[in-house]
């Protein structure tokens, strides 16, 4: 890890030798998001590395293996030394001319993704493989983590993580095989993994990674109503209920109170919104994704950033005066 970029104590497991924030690769994939330019997300990669980020999040989803593909090629012109850990998911897949992805957790479909997602990695081995989304057959769920449980016996993956499961698969599924990691949402707009999630995972002892901490740039500063209505129409947060009238404004206005809290703070809006759920308990690390080496700059130093009771009695104080937001205000492991 290099200096500067904490890692975090708590619940760690594995990411204990980790910066406590990680690139997201989503919006590598040039779908989804608008125009991506390629060389913007390599450079992105660069930069984060540059800077002592030490491990990237994507998926075989993300523009239908463009995302692998790029994170592959930034690998290959990285010394093994410097190389950043490799977290991708499988899943979900896009049949040709779909227009929507569908849940697959078949064996067979799990093992050709794998495969397919360590070819465009250019890896021998996946540092940490997730189960991208659960369905609604628990015993399909338990088949499809017996096969990532199978597939790390085999040293294709390193670890094994889940995305987005409930506490009861959580339960199921580590009643048959360790879980590594999880990987749920957690931003100040969205705090609900804190009712069950992560209790689940602190008792247990696995450690999370919270992704969208920025709310897909509404925490960040810049988004506004009127770039809300210039937003392509391919972009997919037009249609997210975060983006939707009245929540939206109670997600500016609260921006607009978390300005001089964060300056008071001595950090950055950007730095204060990454932070704040490297906070809560079982939190061990968070996703921020990037399109461009300056994106990055605004955010890596929030794995610096010390949060004090007095700043998080504040926000606590600005997410009340708002309603913005669902889930718990205050974390209990700050009393």
């Amino acid at each position: 890890m290099a200096p500067g970029l904490d890692s975090r104590t708590g619940t760690r497991g594995f990411l204990g030798e980790l910066s406590s924030v990680g690139l997201g690769a989503w919006a590598f994939g040039g779908v989804g998001w608008g125009h991506q330019d390629d060389r913007d997300s390599i450079a992105a990669i660069h930069r984060a590395v540059e800077l002592g980020v030490d491990w990237i999040d994507t998926a075989a989803i993300y523009g239908t293996g463009h995302s692998e593909r790029l994170v592959g090629q930034a690998l290959a012109t990285i010394t093994e030394a410097d190389r950043p850990l490799v977290f991708t998911k499988g899943g979900l897949r896009l049949d040709e001319g779909a227009e929507q992805p569908r849940r697959d957790l078949t064996p067979a479909s799990l093992i050709d993704e794998c495969e397919q997602s360590l070819r465009r990695l250019g890896l021998e081995r996946i540092d940490v493989y997730q189960l991208h989304w659960p369905v609604n057959d628990e015993e399909a769920v338990e088949l499809a983590w017996d096969t990532l449980a199978a597939l790390r016996q085999a040293g294709k993956i390193g670890k094994a993580g889940v995305s987005n499961f409930d506490a009861k698969l959580l339960e199921r599924c580590s009643q048959r095989a360790q879980i590594d990691l999880i990987q749920l949402p957690m931003s100040l707009l969205d705090r609900r993994s804190a009712e069950q999630i992560l209790p689940w995972a602190d008792a247990h002892g696995v450690p999370t990674i919270a992704y969208s901490p920025l709310e897909s740039g509404l925490l960040s500063g810049r988004f506004s109503l009127a770039r809300l209505e210039s937003l392509p129409q391919d972009d997919w947060r037009a249609r997210r209920p975060q983006f939707q009238r009245p929540a939206i404004e109670r997600s500016l206005e609260l921006v607009q109170l978390l300005r001089p809290i964060a300056e008071e703070a001595g950090c950055s809006l950007v730095e204060l919104a990454v932070a704040w759920p490297l906070h809560w308990q079982a939190v061990a690390g968070v996703i921020v994704g990037a399109r461009t080496p300056e994106q990055v700059d605004g955010w890596v130093g929030a794995a610096q950033v010390e949060l004090d009771r007095a700043v998080l009695e504040r926000v606590e104080a600005a997410l009340l005066a708002t309603g913005a937001g669902l889930g718990p205000i205050r974390n209990p492991s700050e009393g």
